[in-house]
This record gives C-alpha cells, structure tokens and sequence, in this order.
C-alpha cells in the first residue's frame, strides 16, 4: 500500500506537491496538439495546393470532412479516458498522432490528404487536447480552475510558436519533411512523458487533491465534507462541499440545460472565432488593414488568450459559471457587429482581444465548470461529447461565413445575422438551473 506523504494537518507535504507538475506536463501536451489545430495547418496550405495541384476550395472541403468525422469519434475517446486513466489514454494518442503526421508527409491527392485531416484533427485537436485539459482535474478541488486555467495559458502560447516552427521547416526541408518532423517531435516527446511522466492521481503517491488531506484539515464531523463513493477512474471518495452534490453520468449531465449553455459557449466561439481567423486577412483587408497589418492582428489575439485564460481560471472556482459565459458571449457579439467599425491602430487592437478573450473565456469556463458542476467520475465521457460539438463547429465556421460573403458581397451581413448565436447562447446560461437545483438560476 502507497505511504501517504502529506504531513498532519494536510499543509506541509513531506514531499513537494506533484500537482504542478502535472500542470506543467500538461500544458505541454496541450502545446503539442499544435500541428492538428487550424493555425498549424495553414502554414502548409500553400505548399499542399501547389504541390497536389487541388484548388483551395478543394482542400476546405477535405478539411471539412476529416473534421466533421473526427469530431464524431472524441466521445469514444472521452469514455476511454474515463476507464484507462490520463496516462494509457496518452500513450496511444500520441503514437496515434504520431503516425497521423507521418502520413500527412505521404499524401498524393485528395483522399490520402482528407484521410491525413481526419487522422491529426482527431487525435491532435481533438483526442490530445481532451486528455490534457482533463489530466489536472484529479489533482485538484478548490484550485481546479486556476490549475486548468494555467495549463490552457501555456499550452495556448505554445501552440501559438508551431506556425513560426512549421514556417522555418518549410524553407529548410519542405513541408513533407517538416510533417515528418513534427511527428517525431510528438512522439519523442509525450511518450516518456506518457510512461514516466505523468501520475493519474494523487491517490497514486499518497497524496490528495491541492496537497491538502482532507481528514486532516476538518474534524470528522464537519458538514462542509461529504462522502461518495469512489468510481472506476478511482475517483477521491470524499467531496468538498464546493463541488458537485453527486457525479453525474453521461445521459444525466445531457439532460440538464447549464451543459448545453456551456457546450452552446464552446460551439458559438468555435465556429465563429474560427471563422474569423480563417478569413482574417480578407475580412479586415476590406477595412482597410494591409495584409501585413491583418496577421500582426494575431498579437493582440494572443495576449488576450492568455490574459483571460488566467483571470476566468481563477474566477470559475468562485463565481456562478452563468456569468463567465455571459461575458465570452457578449465580447463574441461585440466584436462581430464592430466589424465596419474597425480601422488600422487602437480599434483593430480592440477588435482582436475582444475575439481572443471570447475563445479564452468560453474554453477556460468549459474546462473548469463541468468538473466543478457534474464531478470527476464520468468526466471524460461528458467532456468527450463537448469536445466533439465544439471541433465540429470549428470545420462548419469558416464554410458559413464564406457563403454568406459570397452571397452578399461582405462579411458584414452574415455576421449581423450570425450574432444572434452568440445572443441565444447567452439567454440559455442566464435561464438555466444549476445540475439539481429545481429552484432555477442562481
């Protein structure tokens, strides 16, 4: 039987926490779901095309599909995290990914190159980034959100540097050869990272969520702790009395509306962000912004990611989710009907850290909410089905706002009407009770 290593009273660990650590392994698992996500495949777009002779509507539409049908598998993915744990999940998506960008090296036309989508959305943007964002979750109860709020900051910067790091092995080595090396950058480095790395949970090592031992820091009788039986995934037997009043299951959680408010935050910020990114350069050249000025956009973009990441990371442990989600709706709307209004300099700035902070928020909220809101046992299973919502709409996005422009002349007029997602989104978190709470919102 594993000693346990924290000290009496739950305060001094005879042993450093291990719970930032895993923070700091999974930030970087999340970093290295970069060559799957939208911003590290499109420094491979041009070079595709060229090379496969396909048009570019041609490749949009096998991007679409590989992520519409991967996106259908991350909630087989989420139950399989559930019953094999952070660890052994890990190791097959990473060799899975690993393989998935060796074959993009190897595409020769559109089948091959919808087939290599399929294989890097899947278990990079999808699979990869479901494990990370879930991997704290065990290790801590009242700091979650601070936790998953650090580990979504990090990994978002890290993912940020694959396009400069894809760009340089382009010039050097070509694009095949860069796939190539991406794929041994994945696997050399979450492998070890999947076998001595990482722990599942603090139970593990003998220790307890946030290093604190609950037993210890509260007499036996006190009514702030509550027991509940422990899950497959060796969920902690006791529950604070900030987290959820039972775990629920998959179909449970389904049928309450705050996890279709949240789910709702996660679809409207990954279809419309996305989009916007997408056609950015366009979208903003009609403006006024050089093509120059429309990428440099990306900065204040960044920075509000990772600014926000933080902030609703520590705030989802301490206010009603409702009004987090009502904030990422309400930058997401505001930057859309800003559009005509955006100019090169201050304007242009706000409009990119209004986009950014909406994405940051709403992901941030997600990732911290549904474990507070609906427990750890069946975590990734519930995850799995936001996860997938959430990929799918980032293929539907930049589809949406392209017809709309072709059908107008603008992206102005599509995005008027597209608002109203955003808007019915927010209505949803302020109208929907808490998971067991018949009283209605609080």
């Amino acid at each position: 039987m594993t000693a346990d290593h924290t000290a009496p009273g739950g305060q001094h660990p005879a042993v450093p926490f291990h719970g930032w650590r895993m923070v700091a392994l999974a930030a970087l698992m999340l970093g290295l779901t970069g060559p799957g996500q939208t911003v590290g495949v499109s420094v491979f777009v041009d070079p595709i095309i060229a090379a496969l002779d396909i048009s570019r509507s041609e490749l949009s539409a096998a991007y679409l599909v590989g992520t519409l049908v991967a996106s259908a598998a991350l909630p087989r993915v989420g139950r399989a995290l559930d019953a094999y744990g952070t660890r052994r999940t890990l190791l097959v998506v990473a060799l899975g990914l690993g393989v998935a960008l060796t074959g993009m090296a190897g595409v020769v036309g559109l089948v091959t190159l919808t087939l290599g989508f399929l294989g890097i959305r899947m278990l990079g943007q999808g699979s990869l980034s479901l494990v990370a964002t879930n991997a704290v979750a065990p290790w801590f109860s009242r700091r979650r959100g601070l936790a998953i709020g650090v580990v979504t900051a990090v990994g978002s910067s890290l993912i940020a540097l694959v396009p400069l790091v894809a760009t340089f092995g382009i010039a050097r080595v070509g694009w095949r050869g860069t796939w190539l090396a991406l794929a041994a950058l994945v696997v050399g480095v979450l492998v070890p990272v999947a076998r001595r790395g990482f722990v599942d949970r603090p139970e593990d090592v003998g220790q307890h969520p946030d290093g604190v031992d609950p037993a210890a820091a509260a007499p036996a009788d006190d009514p702030r702790t509550v027991t509940a039986a422990g899950g497959p995934a060796g969920v902690p037997a006791t529950v604070a009395a900030d987290g959820p009043r039972r775990d629920h299951t998959r179909a449970e959680a389904l049928r309450t509306p705050m996890l279709w408010a949240l789910i709702g935050g996660s679809v409207a910020t990954g279809m419309l962000t996305t989009a916007l990114a997408f056609h950015q350069i366009d979208l903003l050249g009609e403006q006024g912004l050089t093509p120059v000025e429309a990428a440099a956009n990306f900065l204040p973009q960044t920075v509000a990611t990772f600014t926000t990441v933080l902030v609703v990371g520590a705030l989802v442990d301490r206010i009603a989710p409702r009004w987090i989600l009502l904030a990422s709706m309400g930058l997401l709307a505001t930057a859309m009907l800003v559009v005509p209004l955006v100019e090169p300099g201050l304007r242009a700035v706000g409009y990119g850290m209004a986009i950014g902070a909406s994405g940051a928020a709403a992901r941030s909220l997600e990732a911290g909410a549904v474990p507070r809101l609906y427990g750890l046992r069946h975590l990734g299973a519930i995850r799995g089905v936001v996860t997938a919502l959430g990929g799918a709409s980032t293929a539907l996005g930049p589809l949406a706002i392209s017809l709309g422009r072709d059908v107008s002349g603008s992206y102005v007029p599509v995005l008027r009407w597209l608002v109203l997602l955003p808007a019915g989104v927010a209505l949803l978190g302020l109208l929907a009770p808490f998971p067991g709470d018949p009283d209605g919102p609080s």
